[in-house]
């Protein structure tokens, strides 16, 4: 099974590729779909990672394949802003487990 990214910025594909995950840069609505949907006939992709800021291009879309279909999972990351970042952390523990840091 098979991982594949959806990102807004070269540096994250880049990354992902390094750690031999193949991938694509998006920029716009239509671009996010039209890949997102390829990515869902394939059988042999088992993990969709997409940015935050794909995800909040396309979050109606994103987020009504992720409640229906148990297949692929769709997992989001951070964007690459170092102040965000903390809040980011901060913000999952908290919805993980319902302590505030």
């Amino acid at each position: 099974m098979k991982s594949y990214l959806i990102s807004d910025n070269q540096e994250t594909l880049i990354g992902m590729r390094l750690a031999g995950i193949e991938g694509v840069i998006a920029h716009t609505k239509e671009e996010i779909l039209e890949e997102f949907k390829k990515l869902l006939e394939h059988r042999d992709i088992g993990i969709v990672i997409i940015t935050e800021k794909i995800l909040s291009m396309a979050e109606e879309e994103i987020m009504k394949v992720k409640l229906e279909r148990d297949y692929p999972l769709i997992t989001v990351i951070p964007n690459r802003d170092p102040q965000k970042r903390e809040d980011y952390i901060s913000k999952y523990i908290k919805e993980s487990i319902g302590i505030k840091i």
